[in-house]
């Protein structure tokens, strides 16, 4: 059912065509939104977009895109702009996780893993700047992680990138809250999704579900325009004891 706050809204969800990413691009969907849909893999994204255009029809629009490339990332933005008009909305869900010691990580890991959660995250926003301006309305949403104020062995690059992100973010928000567009960082703790191999656990039922983030980003945007919640840490209400 559609929601005034969400009618007719645009947003692009990048990383959405699983976990996290394919949550948000579906609850927005549910609500009226239209939604680009994009990821790396050009298959996933058509056969996403084909299962979420059941939940809405004539409001999903596939574009695939590797944010790690700054022209892909414009292109990305041009597509929404050229096929609904506008922009008023931008989830930088695409992460990458690369789990090892400093002295095992390897240099192109290192790389994949900046560049996708800090580059990826600098691209998409620089290219959809301009149209969130013209909305003055807009709203960015970074999903960061509890990784970001917390490190954890072996998670060397991926704390670098998300302790950064953490920083971008709040630094992205000073910039642009006079120019109309809010900017917030999601911080998840351990959500039972694809970001590992192995894909969701049945078993880990005390972990977050994807819908959980996808709430968060909901109900903040149903906020009054006065409020900005900059920053939402959400983690397990009864993770199990150590």
């Amino acid at each position: 059912m559609a929601d005034d706050i969400f009618d007719g809204r645009v947003a692009v969800v990048t990383g959405s065509t699983r976990g996290i990413g394919r949550a948000v691009a579906e609850a927005l969907l549910r609500r009226g939104t239209h939604v680009v849909v994009s990821s790396r893999d050009t298959r996933r994204v058509a056969e996403t977009a084909e299962a979420l255009a059941e939940v809405g029809p004539g409001r999903v629009l596939a574009h695939p895109c590797d944010v790690r490339q700054p022209e892909a990332c414009h292109a990305l933005i041009r597509a929404a702009v050229d096929e609904f008009g506008v922009l008023d909305v931008l989830v930088n869900n695409a992460g990458l996780g690369r789990f090892a010691a400093i002295q095992e990580m390897e240099a192109e890991s290192w790389n994949q893993q900046i560049r996708t959660n800090l580059d990826g995250v600098f691209h998409c926003s620089k290219a959809a700047i301009p149209h969130l301006q013209a909305q003055d309305g807009g709203w960015i949403f970074n999903i960061g992680s509890l990784a970001g104020r917390n490190a954890f062995s072996g998670g060397v690059a991926y704390n670098a990138s998300k302790w950064g992100l953490l920083g971008m973010t709040e630094a992205m928000m000073l910039d642009l809250r006079h120019e109309g567009i809010r900017v917030t960082c999601i911080m998840p703790g351990s959500v039972n999704t694809h970001f590992f191999e192995d894909g969701p656990d049945p078993f880990d039922d005390w972990k977050l579900q994807s819908a959980d983030i996808a709430r968060v980003i909901t109900d903040l945007m149903a906020f009054p325009d006065r409020a900005l919640p900059s920053k939402v840490e959400i983690r397990p209400s009864r993770p199990p004891r150590k």
